[in-house]
This record gives structure tokens, C-alpha cells and sequence, in this order.
């Protein structure tokens, strides 16, 4: 783990699935990584509350599965993916995906240009996103446990 008290984390899609499951790896990053006790709120982008609402949906999640994630959405910190400074990162790392023949997906690397502006960390469970660390985007990435 190199994510301090102090940083600022970005969540990936990924790791509020697991966290709204509440399965083993679910588990191990709220407690690994402090989720809920973070005195510095994690983010999420407007990018990945669509992209789960989506899945929830697809996975035809209940309404308790539903009211665990609105609540765990209503104690982060929503950052909208459409600001400027987003928009260019966002094409900076698309041209960086291209460049390098990555084929990140492009939610990925909305998230991804999200955790570039803020400075934050990305807290994935995803490891397309290792190409980006530690430049363009620091990358914290967790294994799923199985």
C-alpha cells in the first residue's frame, strides 16, 4: 500500500462495486485503505457514478444494493468529468493510449484524466490503468481477492 492518511484518492468503478458488495476485496479496501474514516474524502468522477449506475442496472441490483451505494455516493466527493482542465488531460492520455497501443477504454481513461487533474491517487482493482503509473497518473492497484 503506498496511499498515506494524507492523499487524496480517486475510485475507480471497480472498487465501488466491490465496496456496494460488500465481497472480500470489498472488504479489504474499506479497511485496507480507510475508505469511510478518510479525513480527506475520496472522489469519484461523474464518469464512474454513470458507468455504475449502468451496471446496477445490467446486474439488476436490488434496492438494498441501490441504497448502499446512493449512501456510500453521498459520503465521497463527486468530480465532474466535463471541466476543461479534464477535457485536456482526457486528451493527453487518449493521445498517450493511442501513442503506445494501449486500447484503454475510454471510460477508463475519463477516470483516469480525473485522477490527473485533482493530483489524486486512482484506486483500482483494473490493470489497465498500470501503463499510466507513476506518470501520467498514479495508480494504486489491488489484486481481487477470489
Amino acid at each position: 500500500m503506498t496511499i498515506g492518511p494524507g492523499d487524496l484518492i480517486t475510485l475507480d468503478t471497480n472498487v465501488l462495486v466491490h465496496w456496494v458488495r460488500q465481497d472480500p476485496t470489498g472488504q479489504h479496501l474499506r479497511q485496507g485503505y480507510h475508505l469511510e474514516a478518510r479525513s480527506e474524502r475520496p472522489l469519484f468522477s461523474t464518469i464512474t457514478e454513470g458507468e455504475i449506475l449502468g451496471l446496477a442496472k445490467c446486474w439488476n441490483w436490488g434496492s438494498g444494493k441501490l441504497q448502499t451505494l446512493a449512501e456510500i455516493l453521498a459520503e465521497l466527493v463527486r468530480f465532474e468529468a466535463s471541466l476543461p482542465e479534464v477535457v485536456d488531460a482526457y486528451a493527453e492520455l487518449y493521445y498517450l493510449d493511442q501513442a503506445q497501443g494501449q486500447n484503454t477504454g475510454e471510460n477508463d481513461l475519463w477516470i483516469a484524466a480525473c485522477a490527473r487533474v485533482t493530483g489524486s491517487i486512482l484506486l483500482t482493482c483494473d490493470r489497465h490503468y498500470l501503463w499510466m503509473h507513476p506518470a501520467p497518473v498514479h495508480v494504486e492497484y489491488v489484486a481481487e481477492i477470489r
